[in-house]
């Protein structure tokens, strides 16, 4: 794999990686919370589909697979907690979900 690729495709990753984490700490809604968290998983995907690509190994696509399969897990929990506090508080506003508290 050409270095310059690389390169570009780990900067990529990386800037990915960086809006993901800005979304986590900025926004207070839970839905985007997890969009965010989405977008952080498939950012250590792709610097693991290119590590692996630039070392000729499987073991990139390995990881890839597995990440996809704990984002597929994540999300299904994710969705279900969703829906159950839209239901249960009217609100996905993080801030305001303070009274589950025990």
């Amino acid at each position: 794999m050409n270095s310059m690729i690389m390169e570009h495709a780990l900067i990529l990753s990386g800037m990915l990686f960086c809006i993901g984490l800005i979304g986590v700490l900025v926004r207070r809604n839970l839905l985007f919370l997890l969009l965010s968290l989405e977008i952080m998983l498939n950012a250590a995907a792709l610097a693991f589909i290119v590590a692996g690509s630039a070392w000729q190994q499987a073991d990139g696509q390995i990881m890839f697979i597995l990440i996809l399969s704990l984002a597929g897990a994540e999300l299904a929990l994710g969705l279900a907690l969703v829906i159950q506090m839209q239901r249960r508080c009217k609100t996905l506003d993080l801030d305001q979900l303070n009274q589950l508290r025990g």
